[in-house]
C-alpha cells in the first residue's frame, strides 16, 4: 500500500516504522520538514510536507497530528476519496474530554475532510510505545484494536494495516457513536495509567469471566 503519514511525533514514527515492515511505502509529512527527514532517514521511506503526504496516501492516510491541528488543516489538504485513519485523542488538562457535548473529533475531522473523506477511527487506546512493539503480544495474545468508521472498503484496508502491526481488529461500531466510543474509553485509560498509576486491565476481568451474553450482541473479530 501507498500510505501518507500526517505528523512527525510518536504515533507517526511508531506506525510508520511498523508499516514499513511488510513492504508498504511510506511517505512522513510534516509542517517541519527536517523532523519528516529525519523519520525517512531513520526508518526508510520517504518525506515531505502534509500536503504531499495527503497526495502521496492513495491508500491510506494516517492523521497524526493533534486534533484540533488536524482539524484545522485536513480542508487544505488532499483527502478527497482517500481513507484517513484518525488516532488522535481530544484529551486536556485533568484528562477531560475536549469534545463532551459536541461531536467526537473523529466526526469533526471527517466533516472538516470532506463528505468523500472515509474516515476510520483506530489507533487511539494505546501509547505510542505499545505500536513500537514487534508485534504487540501480551499474555500469549495479539493486542485487540477496535476500529470504527462507515465505509466497508475503508475498513478493509484499516483492519489490513492492524494485521500488519501484528494486532487483531474489532469492529467498534459507525463512526457517530464508535468513535465517541473510542475517545472516551482513551479519556479514562490515560487518568487511570497517568494520574492514578492504574494498571488498567485491572478493570476488565477475563472473557470467560464476564458473564453470559445476550444472543447476536457477541463481540467478534471483524473480518
Amino acid at each position: 500500500m501507498r500510505i501518507g503519514i500526517l505528523g512527525t511525533g510518536g504515533m507517526a514514527d511508531a506506525l510508520g516504522a511498523q508499516w514499513l515492515r511488510p513492504g508498504h511505502e511510506v511517505l512522513f509529512g510534516g509542517r517541519d520538514l527536517g523532523r519528516a527527514e529525519t523519520l525517512a532517514r531513520r526508518h526508510g521511506g520517504d518525506h515531505g510536507t502534509l500536503h504531499q503526504a495527503a497526495d502521496f496516501g492513495t491508500d491510506a492516510v494516517l492523521m497524526a497530528l493533534p486534533w484540533q491541528a488536524a482539524i484545522e488543516i485536513a480542508p487544505q489538504l488532499p483527502l478527497t476519496g482517500r481513507v484517513l485513519i484518525d488516532c488522535t485523542n481530544p484529551v486536556g488538562a485533568g484528562f477531560r474530554l475536549l469534545t463532551t457535548g459536541a461531536p467526537s473529533a473523529a466526526v469533526q475531522l471527517a466533516a472538516a475532510a470532506g463528505p468523500e473523506t472515509h474516515v476510520v477511527k483506530a489507533f487511539n487506546l494505546c501509547h505510542e510505545d505499545v505500536w513500537r512493539l514487534t508485534p504487540p503480544v501480551f499474555d500469549g495474545r495479539p493486542l485487540g484494536v477496535p476500529l470504527s468508521g462507515d465505509n466497508q472498503q475503508a475498513l478493509a484496508v484499516v483492519r489490513q494495516l492492524v494485521r500488519d502491526v501484528g494486532c487483531e481488529p474489532f469492529a467498534a461500531g459507525e463512526l457517530d457513536q464508535g468513535a465517541a466510543l473510542l475517545e472516551a474509553t482513551a479519556a479514562l485509560l490515560i487518568r487511570l495509567w497517568v494520574g492514578e498509576g492504574v494498571d488498567a486491565q485491572s478493570i476488565a476481568p477475563p472473557g470467560e469471566s464476564a458473564g453470559p451474553r445476550a444472543p447476536g450482541a457477541a463481540v467478534t473479530p471483524a473480518s
